[in-house]
């Protein structure tokens, strides 16, 4: 029988991202079953940057749209941003590293099978659309969320 791990992903910090995304790959590479759950602040990781718009939206979700990030590499960091600074040196310390970003830690996620849900109720007060999101996200309740974590053998909460 498979290990199963959960994250639930509340952040919209590239930092925290980054960790969610390395533990998920990793744990792929483990061969254990891993589900992501994006909620409020975590949609924007799987926010499809190619797919914004402002069509058939209200006026609160056309200004929060305009100034939210639009994919992952758009994320601040969770601390040390320094309007953007901090994350510029971050960057360059991970390439210097060779450290793939955030958007290929994403889509080695997406390419190993990782599962990821949005929020439904976060995907309606937010203003985003289905077709904002990643081909790949499946909105779901919290209730259908809580039953998959309750059937994992990890949960983790970023």
């Amino acid at each position: 029988m498979n290990k199963k791990m959960n994250l639930l992903m509340f952040s919209g910090e590239y930092d925290k991202a980054l960790a969610a995304l390395l533990l998920a790959n990793t744990a792929k590479e483990l061969e254990v079953d891993v589900t992501m759950f994006f909620a409020f602040w975590g949609l924007f990781l799987i926010r499809d940057p190619e797919k914004t718009t402002s069509d058939d939206k209200t006026t609160y979700e056309k200004m929060f749209g305009m100034v939210t990030p639009k994919g992952p590499e758009e994320l601040p960091l969770s601390r040390m941003n320094m309007a953007g600074l901090g994350k510029q040196m971050l960057l360059g310390m991970m390439e210097d590293d060779k450290t793939p970003s955030l958007t290929d830690f994403l889509n080695g996620a997406r390419k190993k099978g990782v599962k990821f849900y949005a929020c439904k109720l976060s995907v309606d007060v937010m203003g985003f659309k289905e077709d904002e999101l990643l081909s790949e996200v499946e909105i779901i309740t919290a209730k259908q969320y809580l039953a998959d974590a309750l059937a994992s053998d990890m949960q983790l909460f970023i």
